[in-house]
């Protein structure tokens, strides 16, 4: 993790304080609605956004470091939440439906996958050279259409690439106790390429996926990553259902007290600079005119 380059390290920590700030203004009563973090997550998009530049991200409900590490639009996601001007997409898709160039958010379990496979098969006919890569959870395994999106997919040979965030608990349920073997077994049965990523060492993650988007966008070899990660905060603004003594040894293993111990004087400075950044974006985004109905029809949301 000390080989990481500063802007790395700025969008890692820029992600991790964001989430915070966001859980915090939902606390004060200043966003309606719910929200759902990646607070111990934030390395796997961070890792694969240099892999995927150009190319189709399908995100979920747990997506702000998805956005955040492709686009680096702090103020557009905030405002997004907050129904502010100046949001991604007028206000209307708010935490989790968010729409950019190349970019789709959904809360829809497994509905991003056969999405993916779609855009896969209009990218090999075209010869566009683009991988269409979706992001899921563990306990989006219970979904028939992820199934039915991996037999087309090898079927067709198409630019897929599905990117497992396997956190060990599906809203408020442990893997164990819902899911029946294991993932990789599962994509093995549709011979598709699997690889599992255990580490958060970003520049490792890149040099152990680098070949496998390759041959995903060259090959039309479509292929299954598994980040198996952690959960550091609830499943959406307040429900932990885990013990105490749980989320504490996750946080443990956590890369944010290895990076700050690994880099030192470097790491605080950059982590200090940020946490201000985003107290100050907080403030600026809160203090902006709510999203108008002009701005939802200059968005196409509204006839």
């Amino acid at each position: 993790m000390d080989a990481l380059s500063d802007g790395d390290v700025e969008l890692l920590v820029g992600i991790r304080h964001f989430e915070l700030a966001l859980l915090r203004v939902f606390g004060e009563g200043k966003v309606n609605g719910t929200t759902h973090t990646c607070l111990g997550q934030e390395y796997v998009p961070v890792a694969l956004a240099p892999l995927l530049d150009g190319d189709f991200v399908l995100s979920n409900h747990r997506g702000h470091g998805h956005y955040l590490a492709h686009f680096r639009d702090p103020a557009g996601m905030l405002a997004e939440i907050m129904g502010r001007a100046g949001a991604v997409c007028s206000g209307v898709g708010g935490s989790q439906h968010v729409h950019r160039d190349g970019f789709l958010s959904t809360g829809v379990q497994g509905q991003s996958l056969p999405l993916a496979v779609g855009m896969g098969l209009h990218y090999k006919r075209t010869g566009a050279n683009r991988v269409a890569a979706a992001y899921i959870g563990d306990g989006t395994w219970g979904e028939g259409a992820v199934y039915e999106a991996l037999n087309m997919a090898a079927l067709w040979r198409v630019p897929v690439l599905v990117v497992v965030e396997h956190n060990g608990i599906a809203q408020s349920t442990p893997t164990t106790a819902q899911l029946a073997g294991t993932i990789g077994d599962r994509v093995r049965a549709f011979g598709l390429d699997f690889t599992e990523i255990t580490t958060h060492d970003i520049p490792a993650i890149r040099a152990e996926l680098a070949p496998v988007v390759d041959r995903v966008r060259h090959e039309h070899r479509p292929a299954v990553v598994q980040f198996t990660t952690r959960r550091l905060g609830p499943h959406s603004k307040g429900d932990d259902t885990r013990s105490a003594q749980e989320v504490e040894a996750l946080r443990a293993a956590d890369w944010y007290a290895e990076l700050a111990t690994a880099l030192g004087p470097r790491f605080t400075a950059v982590d200090e600079r940020v946490r201000t950044e985003v107290d100050r974006l907080v403030a600026e985004v809160e203090a902006r005119p709510p999203s108008t109905w002009a701005d939802l029809a200059e968005a196409g949301a509204v006839r």
